[in-house]
Formats: structure tokens, C-alpha cells, sequence
């Protein structure tokens, strides 16, 4: 094990080994003989506090932990700690604040159905391969900023209590947030997800952040609703994006779609200055929705279907002819005044 410049008591059983020293005994648990281990475990009971940190966790050592207190940890520290083999916490309750700081998941790691009831922080884990936490309660704040997974990860139907924050996190497999809520802000501002993402009916409480997002292989962000404000700007898809928002802004500022985009707006109004579109883009509006700027956008082919662009913004416009209005309400040239625009948009003839 890497040997770590650490503010805690390390194992004295190897000067690999950084693993939390438990006392009196001076050696992490995975160090302990088998008498020291069965006396340690005696002495938990559910709630009790735990600290595995850089501690080598494998199976029969987390079995025996979770027997031990029933499934109910207190505060648990796993910082740096190395699951080498699944590492399965389904049904566990943290009654505690929990850190999974740094640590290494190198099989499955799933937490299904856990419920954390204070703060949860993963902040630069590695999980090798797939990690799940579907149906998770997170009560307090969560955090997975610089998280690492390398197969596919699973966060369905969890629940997040207060924020969330995935901030330059690296997702290698395909990745769901189905019917996931978030409570307060939710933050994917720098996030890479190389396969295909989803967040249909989700929920977000707060504002949600995508700033700097890179879908690499498309994704589906098509939320049930969005209480603050949802947020694009520099984000980049490299293959299709799906986006669907309510009533509350959209910024899409500097976008960079190479895909298809597809765009409907209930009630809400975006912001697309500067965006990059080099596939067939349409965006669409219900109940009032509306377009704020079209400035500097470059676009192979925008169609606006039954929006209000009457305060839209359209200095700088690429390639104008490609643009197309189908119901969208346009503000008319004062009277008396003649419009600078040299070109107008098209129009599609109403359907027969």
C-alpha cells in the first residue's frame, strides 16, 4: 500500500501499511490476529463509530464489521482505505458523517438502498469498475467532486437531501440519474461522462449546474423539473444532446452540440449566445416559452418552433438562411424605422 503523509496513528505491523492503528494494539484491523479481531468487533454495537482509513478492506473484514453493528455504523472514516474485492454496503445505515476520501474500489461497489442520515463525501474516489447507488438517501450534503468510475454507474431513484456535488467527475460507463432528486443545488460543473448519460425524471430542487460538461457520447437531460435555474454554458456534446426544461432559465451560452440537439421549453427561457451547432438543432417552447439571444450562434440548421422571440437577441448570427420559425412570435420593426438586418428568417408554411 502507498505509504501516506497522514494526521492519524499508523500500523505498526509494516511501514507499507498507513492504516488507522487500533489501539491497544498499535495495527490497522487487517492487520489484527484473528483473536485481537474477534475482541475488537465484540465490542461494537449498531451506531458505533468506525476508522478503516488506508486500511485494506476485504470481504470477510467489511461482512464481519457490518454483522458486528447490525448494519448501522456511526461516524466511519474510510479515507484511502482499498476494497480489493466487492464491496457491497446495500441497506446500510450512517447515522454519522461518512468519508470514502481518496479510497479505491477495485470490483463493484454498491450501496443500494443505503441511507446516509448525515454527510456523505467521496471526494476523489476510484471505483474501478461499476459502482451503484440506487435508491440512496443522502440527508446531508453529498460529494463525489473528482470521482473516478471506470464502468458503469448507477444513481436511480436516489435522494439527495441537501446539495450535491459531482464537480470533475470521470464517468467511463454509461450513467443514470432516473428519477433521482435532488434537494438543493446539484453541481456537474467540469464533468466528463465518455458514455451515455440519462437524467430523465429527475428533480432538482435547487439550481443545477452543467457548466463545462463534456458528453462525449450524447446524453438525455430531460429532468421532470428544475427549481432555480439550469446551466449549460460551455458545455460539449459530441454526439446527440436531449435537453427538456420548466419554468426557469436555461442558460445554453457557448454550447458546442457536434449531434443532433433537441431543446423543448415549458415556460422557461434560454440563453444560446455563442453556441456551436454543427448538427440539425430544434428547439421548441409551450406556455410562453422563450428565446433571449441567438447572437454570435453558429448553427448548420436551427429550427424555433412556437416560441417568443420578441426580446430576442440576433446581433452576429451565423449562417441566417439555415435558421427557420414555425408559430414563434417575432417583435415587428417600429413603425417609421427600417431594420439594419439585411436578411429575415424563414418561415414554414402552417401544415395543411
Amino acid at each position: 500500500m502507498r505509504t501516506l503523509d497522514v494526521g492519524w496513528v499508523t500500523c505498526a505491523a509494516s511501514p507499507e501499511c498507513s492504516g488507522a492503528a487500533r489501539q491497544p494494539y498499535g495495527r490497522c484491523m487487517a492487520h489484527l490476529e484473528a483473536g485481537e479481531l474477534d475482541e475488537v468487533l465484540r465490542g461494537l454495537s449498531p451506531g458505533a463509530a468506525v476508522d478503516l482509513r488506508a486500511t485494506v478492506v476485504d470481504r470477510h473484514l467489511l461482512e464481519r464489521l457490518l454483522a458486528a453493528t447490525r448494519g448501522r455504523l456511526g461516524r466511519a472514516r474510510f479515507d484511502w482505505a482499498v476494497f480489493p474485492e466487492s464491496a457491497r454496503f446495500g441497506d446500510v445505515v450512517f447515522g454519522g458523517d461518512v468519508s470514502f476520501d481518496h479510497a479505491r474500489f477495485q470490483h463493484l461497489a454498491s450501496f443500494c438502498d443505503a441511507r446516509f442520515a448525515r454527510n456523505a463525501s467521496f471526494w476523489e474516489a476510484r471505483f474501478d469498475r461499476e459502482l451503484s447507488l440506487h435508491g440512496v438517501a443522502v440527508d446531508g450534503h453529498a460529494a463525489f467532486d473528482r470521482v473516478r468510475i471506470g464502468g458503469d454507474a448507477l444513481f436511480g431513484s436516489a435522494v439527495f437531501g441537501r446539495t450535491a456535488s459531482f464537480e470533475s467527475a470521470d464517468f467511463h460507463g454509461f450513467v443514470t440519474f432516473d428519477g433521482t432528486r435532488f434537494a438543493g443545488d446539484a453541481a456537474f460543473r467540469g464533468c466528463r461522462f465518455r458514455r451515455t448519460v440519462s437524467f430523465r425524471k429527475a428533480e432538482f430542487g435547487g439550481a443545477a449546474g452543467f457548466e463545462g460538461v463534456r458528453f462525449s457520447a450524447g446524453g438525455y437531460l430531460t429532468p421532470a423539473s428544475v427549481g432555480r435555474h439550469l446551466t449549460l454554458t460551455g458545455a460539449w456534446a459530441g454526439k446527440n444532446l436531449d435537453l427538456t426544461a420548466g419554468g426557469c432559465p436555461v442558460d445554453l451560452r457557448r454550447l458546442r452540440v457536434a449531434g443532433r440537439l433537441t431543446v423543448r421549453l415549458d415556460d422557461a427561457e434560454a440563453d444560446l449566445e455563442g453556441a456551436v451547432l454543427r448538427g440539425p438543432a430544434t428547439i421548441r417552447g409551450r406556455d410562453g416559452a422563450r428565446v433571449t439571444s441567438l447572437g454570435e450562434v453558429d448553427a448548420e440548421e436551427l429550427t424555433l418552433d412556437s416560441l417568443d422571440l420578441s426580446a430576442c437577441r440576433f446581433t452576429g448570427i451565423r449562417h441566417p438562411d439555415r435558421l427557420r420559425l414555425t408559430g414563434c412570435a417575432v417583435a415587428p420593426a417600429p413603425r417609421g424605422v427600417r431594420m439594419a438586418l439585411r436578411w429575415w428568417p424563414r418561415r414554414r408554411p402552417p401544415a395543411a
